[in-house]
C-alpha cells in the first residue's frame, strides 16, 4: 500500500486520486496513519460482504459510521 503525508495529498490531490484508483493510499499526519483513500470499486467490494451486518449493539455498520461521523463533526452523538 502506498502512503503519503497529508501535505503531499493536499498539494498533489490529482496524483492521490490517480494512485488510489489503482491501490489504497494511506495518508499520514505527523508520521502516523490517519486515513486510507481507496477507489469506489474497492470500497464497494469491501462493503459487499459486510455492509448490512449488525454490530454487537444491533446497529448496521452504516449506522455506526454515520453516528461516528456526526460525533466527529459536532462533538456530540
Amino acid at each position: 500500500m502506498k502512503s503519503m503525508s497529508a501535505k503531499e495529498a493536499k498539494n498533489g490531490f490529482g496524483l492521490l486520486l490517480d494512485t488510489a484508483r489503482a491501490e489504497p493510499v494511506t495518508i499520514e499526519k505527523h508520521g502516523r496513519p490517519v486515513v486510507v483513500v481507496l477507489s469506489t470499486e474497492e470500497y464497494d467490494r469491501l462493503l459487499s460482504g459486510s455492509s448490512r451486518k449488525k454490530s454487537r449493539l444491533g446497529r448496521t455498520d452504516d449506522e455506526v459510521v454515520d453516528r461516528q461521523l456526526k460525533r466527529d463533526r459536532t462533538g456530540k452523538a
